[in-house]
């Protein structure tokens, strides 16, 4: 007779799957809530102690682990010597394993958890069966996941096992969901040291939300996970109330104009094109805030991702359901706003209630390269009090203040070399990504046209030389605002004097590469 092992926290399906192996003439051995379960419903089922002749101890931390439950599961059928010494210590083969873990996950995210009970929530028994089962898979079916239990049973049924493909498959996806499962582990444990440094072996765990049409580009393949424990505020946590599905583009670009649109807590609208900020405004309503996202560069907003933090009205969705948007993204929507802008087929409208949440510190960011990966904290940062100093003979006017650290917010999320022009709480120019930090202050003066006199300058990163300020003053921009650092400070400090713009230092550079 074939015999099963049957131990799972998540019960979804197993009664029925337990009927059937029955049915089939497998012998049912269980453990704990499981085999309770089973025998309340009327299966026939065996207690794993009935089979070690071991009494489940420790709190029930011990119960499978025993030569006659691994013995039985790692045999190798086609090796005579094997199968003579499990005959000889009166070991039975385990043919079929159903397993799934404690819910590790499930625990830990839990508001206001103890230490104590995650740590009881470890299991150890049920992945030593799940790596056993699955290292042995040329014999031996094992299954974790309840979508997994009608294969298994339609193959017995057919052809009187499973295949050797089935197998395998189960197999790979065994040591998927017990990696995933030791790193949330790791990954707690790290969380609760007191050492923050990251650990000599960094691992990290994602799950698959959807395969996508294609990546970057055409040609490229793409799939989109999340991370194994939700993040609030996150794009993985939106919904979508309607328009096309997402492409990999869509969710990169949606992705930094969130990030951006957390820097703020007035009323805002964030327009990104290309992963870059093309137009960003603040006010006291959403559709003033609007009004001035668009009109920072109403040619560049075209095709492009915009987010709100505020909820949509009508009279905003009717505005913004005027031109070609990819997505938007949102807290809220009133009813006649959602029934204004998906009436447009192709435009992704989501909601995200958390959307204006801080990133926490604890996030990461990655970057892939040939070969390796490097991680780094969020740049959550924006500047250093003790460092923020005015560096020149003349202060900025109060009135200035609000734009300067709007100018700041805006340009840490542009990438470098990054200049930012903003009047009145709107960006006015943007001159993202150039190799020298000249052209792109000429682009954002250019984009800017009239409207660079009288704006404030905010630049992610130090002047290399003066000709930064020269070109500033030409343009009638009224002061600016820099990390400082370079060698020749001097020189631009003194070029603002000379042209009475006053200057301001921050101390804290953002470079986004």
């Amino acid at each position: 007779m074939k015999r099963a092992i049957i131990s799972v926290s998540d019960k979804t399906g197993i009664v029925d799957l337990a009927r059937e192996f029955v049915s089939l003439g497998i012998e049912l051995v269980s453990t704990g809530g499981t085999a309770s379960l089973l025998a309340k419903e009327g299966v026939p089922v065996t207690e794993a102690s009935q089979i070690t002749g071991f009494p489940e101890c420790l709190d029930g931390r011990v119960k499978t682990l025993h030569p006659k439950i691994h013995g039985g599961i790692l045999a190798i059928r086609d090796n005579k010597e094997h199968m003579e010494k499990i005959k000889e210590l009166g070991i039975e083969p385990i043919d079929y394993i159903i397993i799934n873990l404690y819910p590790f996950k499930e625990t830990i995210m839990k508001p206001n958890i103890d230490f104590e009970t995650c740590i009881e929530n470890i299991d150890i028994g049920g992945p030593s069966m799940l790596r056993a089962a699955a290292k042995n898979h040329h014999d031996v079916t094992v299954i974790t996941d309840p979508s997994d239990y009608k294969v298994v049973i339609d193959e017995i049924k057919e052809h009187g096992k499973t295949t050797s493909k089935t197998r395998f498959n189960l197999a790979k996806k065994v040591f998927e969901h017990t990696a995933a499962y030791d790193t949330l582990i790791a990954n707690y444990l790290y969380t609760q040291s007191e050492d923050k440094e990251l650990p000599a072996k960094l691992t990290f765990t994602y799950e698959k939300i959807s395969e996508m049409r294609y990546g970057e580009n055409p040609h490229q393949k793409a799939t989109f996970y999340r991370n194994s424990l939700p993040v609030e505020g996150g794009l993985t946590s939106a919904t979508q109330l309607g328009g096309k599905e997402l492409s990999y583009n869509n969710i990169a670009d949606t992705d930094a104009c969130i990030a951006l649109l957390k820097e703020f807590d007035q009323p805002t609208v964030v327009a990104v094109k290309h992963a870059n900020p093309c137009g960003v405004g603040s006010d006291e309503s959403i559709f003033k805030a609007w009004e001035k996202a668009y009109y920072a560069d109403p040619i560049s907003i075209f095709g492009g991702i915009v987010a709100a933090n505020r909820e949509v009205d009508a009279s905003t969705a009717r505005e913004m359901a005027k031109i070609f948007l990819e997505v938007i993204v949102a807290p809220s929507y009133s009813d006649e706003a959602i029934e204004i802008l998906t009436a447009k087929k192709n435009l992704r409208v989501l909601t995200l209630p958390t959307v204006g949440i801080k990133v926490p510190s604890t996030e990461i960011e990655m970057k892939i390269i040939i070969g390796g990966i490097l991680v780094q904290d969020r740049d959550n940062d924006l500047y250093e009090k003790e460092s923020w100093k005015v560096v020149t003979d003349i202060a900025p006017l109060d009135s200035q203040t609000e734009d300067l650290l709007f100018g700041m917010k805006v340009v840490k999320h542009v990438k470098s070399n990054a200049i930012v022009l903003v009047k009145n709480k709107q960006t006015v120019g943007i001159g993202p990504g150039q190799p020298n930090r000249i052209t792109s202050t000429d682009i954002a003066i250019r984009n800017a046209k009239e409207n660079a006199d009288g704006a404030i300058l905010a630049s992610d990163a130090f002047f290399p030389f003066s000709d930064c300020v020269i070109a500033a003053s030409n343009a009638g921009i009224s002061a600016i605002i820099q990390p400082g650092g370079s060698v020749r400070d001097g020189d631009s400090i003194a070029e603002c004097n000379k042209q009475k713009i006053p200057m301001i230092f921050t101390g804290m550079r953002h470079f986004k590469h």
